[in-house]
């Protein structure tokens, strides 16, 4: 390690106060064999203007959404995102916020997480919603461990048809002993549905349904719905908040709890993160519920205001008394849902919805054109997975024409078809995946 002699000296006065004479004793720890037994090929200092070419170059040679036309889905889509929620979330009130820790002076983050919760009651017609949850994922986890303790039992049913990540992370959580997650076959795309209600017991926690799944399929809800609630069970819904403006909300469903990804909602795709999940449920299992719950009275003044009613944090009580360590906070990616929600509309949202729902129909009308189908003849909203030869092929050569392709299946492409899509893309999509596909 180089140095200069003026850090040399403060490295050696720090290494002296802890009791040592050298890097090598700071570092004894570390197995000989990992260590890097050799400079660092650092290139040398720019100055400002040059940094700044070189990051520029760099960014260049990323494949940028804006200028590629994305059919990627599996779980985070390329929807629009107005301009206003950018200008909002700019304004310092908000992105300085960030954890309530004295909760009643803080009554701007307060007041953005009760509307954003009074918002995802509306959209997904529960009666109460939380805020800090990481993703879907988490959330999907959290909310089945939250069934097993409102129901003292460890069975979930998980159809094979949610998204692999969300299994994967419940397998995760399922480390602990307190839930016994139970994978159960799909059949053509879907949940099995006489298999589910097979296994459906007296010792079965909660039923997990995701609508539309990870295929993009729409699964049936109402048989589950009542088998598991006849053995006094709890139904989880994983759901798409876009779908919402035309489909059956969860409530309507007879939900006991709720999730989902609401990356969606006027947040990008910002490489993966950060995202928020979010989640809702009954009264009844209020609370049950991690994360925060923000709540609405009166102060001494007769002035409206804002409380943290509910809390379930591991800094308050032990860690393993406690129901969920879910302890950050996702008010920013909540507060641009809030705007994003706001700023559509029910109206708009049923039209973005539709919108999606018609172009992926027309997709899958231009491939049956051209002798391509389907995987699974199932119906769906805005994704579907397509038939082919050589998924990981139609994508190189996608990418080659400027196409940022689908998510790749053994033998199968899921494409997503949002907003932002237009006829002419997806006609040239059709064109391309037939061309390799006919050759």
């Amino acid at each position: 390690m180089a140095y200069t002699p003026n850090s040399q000296r403060v490295a050696e006065e720090m290494l002296h106060s802890i009791g040592l004479e050298s890097m090598d004793e700071l570092f004894a720890d570390i197995p000989r064999e990992v260590k890097l037994d050799q400079l660092l090929n650092l290139a040398p200092g720019l100055g400002e203007i040059e940094l700044r070419q070189y990051m520029q170059t760099l960014a260049g040679r990323n494949l940028n959404v804006d200028q590629y036309p994305c059919f990627l889905g599996a779980g985070a889509y390329d929807h629009f995102v107005p301009a206003v929620v950018d200008q909002i979330l700019q304004r310092s009130e908000f992105y300085t916020s960030y954890t309530p820790y004295q909760p009643e002076i803080s009554q701007g983050i307060l007041q953005a997480i009760f509307e954003y919760q009074t918002l995802i009651c509306q959209l997904t017609g529960m009666e109460v919603s939380n805020a800090s949850m990481y993703d879907a994922g988490t959330a999907l986890a959290e909310a089945c461990l939250m069934a097993c303790e409102a129901s003292k039992r460890k069975q979930i049913l998980v159809p094979e048809t949610i998204h692999p990540e969300y299994q994967k992370i419940m397998d995760t959580y399922s480390i602990s002993g307190k839930m016994n997650c139970q994978a159960v076959p799909g059949r053509n795309g879907v949940t099995d549905v006489e298999q589910i209600l097979a296994l459906i017991d007296k010792e079965t926690a909660a039923v997990v349904l995701q609508t539309p799944n990870f295929f993009g399929n729409l699964e049936e809800i109402e048989r589950i719905e009542q088998a598991i609630h006849q053995q006094k069970g709890l139904l989880i819904m994983v759901v798409d908040p876009i779908s919402l403006g035309i489909l059956k909300s969860p409530g309507e469903y007879r939900a006991d709890i709720v999730v989902g990804e609401g990356q969606a909602l006027g947040n990008g795709l910002n490489f993966g993160g950060p995202y928020l999940g979010f989640m809702a449920s009954s009264k009844k299992y209020m609370r049950k519920l991690p994360g925060r719950i923000v709540g609405q009275t009166l102060d001494f003044k007769g002035r409206r205001a804002f409380v943290l009613t509910l809390q379930a944090r591991e800094q308050h009580i032990r860690r393993e008394q406690a129901s969920s360590n879910i302890c950050s906070n996702q008010a920013l990616n909540a507060l641009a849902a809030s705007i994003y929600l706001s700023m559509v509309g029910a109206q708009g949202l049923r039209m973005i919805a539709e919108r999606c729902h018609q172009l992926a129909v027309y997709a899958s009308n231009e491939f049956a054109k051209i002798g391509l189908s389907l995987q699974y003849d199932q119906p769906f909203f805005k994704e579907f997975a397509l038939k082919v030869k050589e998924p990981g092929r139609v994508n190189r050569l996608l990418l080659d024409n400027g196409i940022i392709g689908g998510y790749e299946l053994e033998d199968a492409l899921l494409l997503a078809f949002t907003e932002k899509r237009s006829r002419m893309e997806i006609d040239r999509l059709v064109a391309l995946i037939g061309g390799v596909e006919h050759e």
